[in-house]
């Protein structure tokens, strides 16, 4: 208390020549901008235009994602001892080596005095993974600024958390797909968003010729066999800072594709897990959980008794494969309410079932969150979400009942903290259009 009644007197003189300066709309309509020209090339395959231009039927949608905060329990804290040779942090972190370089650095000592000590505690979801280490070098700069032989503790306030970015980058995704004799014959991605490794110890191991691959991933290579797809994307610049969010480049990625390849079935004509599975390799893992969660949700079709719609999404990310039907109604006040979702996953050998279970629910709950209500808004270049009274979460009456069926697998396991968080968002997008309604194109569904 002190020393937050201390904070509030300091006056503090701003440069902001090089601030961010723009409102979310002008960033979107800026980055809409650039869907209109070509991007850095990422992935091709077969001749696109040449199938949208002998197509009888092509579609184009524009998906828009905002920037989102972690909003981890547990705000940015860390503890520092620094004897003036040798330092221990404690804090929770997700790059260990990083942090303990930067620290070292600014208290003047070799990396190897420093140790990091990780805490097991509070969530990230990618918070405490930055490249920078801003927040360890914020720590060491205290501990410096004390002098050694003192003990510090950092906490940031809520409020600072929300507003101090490294948020998942706002998006703008351009699709553009073609229909032909009932089935799907292209799709194209061009995607507008913010680098989160340029500029930063992450960029030497996630750029890859001139572009951040974990802005494209689960667009780049899709799972469905298709005659003619490709990928492209721009990365405009911004003083907003961006970092990884759970599940990263998937978690907007698979709401634009997933969203999109149903808006092209219904367009065919097709049922959305039939004309989905038409496109998979039977024996594929990615066929293996459609067809369980079909089996698992009793799929009839998309529509529903009781005025309630069903959607379905599938999608690959950390090498693990996870589809997901949702069941959707809209309330009196118009807001979705989603009743149920039924999982099923492949992350291979399952060591611990029970773990896979939690982790699918929890980022079930996480995504559905996020999806409905999530939204970092920003005036003049500044946010003005702060707290959880305006960066809602998901409350407890509105946790969906979870069915979650693990495939048995030989294959070596993969990832299964982030897989169940990508296909939330289209599985609801999909049941609201099954329900006749406006098929949603941005997020979060529920906008004030």
């Amino acid at each position: 208390w002190p020393a937050l009644k201390g904070r509030e007197r300091l006056r503090v003189d701003w440069n902001y020549d090089k601030a961010e300066a723009r409102s979310s709309d002008q960033i979107i309509a800026d980055f809409h901008a650039l869907t209109a020209q070509q991007g850095i090339p990422v992935s091709a395959q077969g001749d696109v235009e040449a199938a949208l231009a002998g197509s009888g039927m092509v579609l184009e949608a524009e998906f828009v994602v905002p920037y989102l905060a972690h909003a981890p329990m547990e705000p940015l804290d860390g503890y520092l001892e620094w004897t003036g040779e040798a330092a221990v942090a404690r804090m929770g972190c997700q790059a260990p080596a990083i942090d303990q370089r930067a620290i070292a650095g600014i208290l003047g000592i070799v990396a190897d005095k420093v140790s990091v000590e990780t805490m097991m505690a509070g969530g990230s979801f990618g918070r405490r993974g930055t490249g920078d280490a801003h927040f360890a070098k914020e720590l060491a700069h205290v501990a410096r600024a004390i002098g050694p032989g003192h003990t510090v503790k950092l906490v940031w306030t809520r409020e600072d958390d929300i507003r101090g970015g490294y948020y998942r980058p706002l998006t703008v995704h351009r699709l553009r797909g073609a229909v032909k004799d009932g089935r799907i014959a292209a799709v194209h991605s061009r995607i507008v968003s913010q680098s989160i490794a340029k500029g930063t110890a992450f960029e030497p191991m996630m750029m890859r010729n001139g572009f951040d691959y974990t802005a494209a991933e689960g667009a780049n290579e899709l799972l469905y066999e298709l005659p003619a797809h490709g990928c492209d994307v721009h990365h405009p610049q911004s003083p907003i800072s961006v970092s990884f969010w759970r599940s990263v480049g998937n978690s907007h990625t698979g709401f634009a594709v997933e969203s999109f390849i149903d808006q092209l079935l219904v367009a065919a004509g097709a049922d959305p897990v039939a004309g989905r599975l038409a496109m998979l390799d039977a024996s594929s893992r990615a066929a293996g959980v459609l067809k369980k969660v079909a089996e698992l949700a009793a799929w009839t079709g998309p529509k529903t008794e009781a005025g309630r719609g069903r959607g379905v999404a599938l999608v690959k990310s950390f090498n693990s494969y996870v589809a997901q039907i949702a069941e959707v109604s809209i309330r009196d006040s118009g807001e979705p309410r989603v009743h149920k979702i039924w999982c099923a996953v492949d992350c291979g050998i399952v060591v611990n079932p029970d773990i896979v279970r939690a982790q699918i629910e929890g980022g079930i709950g996480f995504a559905l969150g996020h999806a409905l209500f999530g939204e970092i808004v920003i005036a003049n270049g500044a946010a003005q979400t702060s707290n959880f009274a305006d960066y809602r979460s998901l409350r407890i009456d509105e946790m969906p009942e979870i069915a979650v069926a693990i495939i048995p697998s030989t294959q070596p396991p993969t990832g299964i903290g982030e897989p169940g968080v990508p296909p939330v968002a289209p599985a609801v997008a999909n049941a609201i259009a099954a329900l006749g309604l406006p098929r949603p194109t941005r997020l979060p569904l529920v906008r004030a």
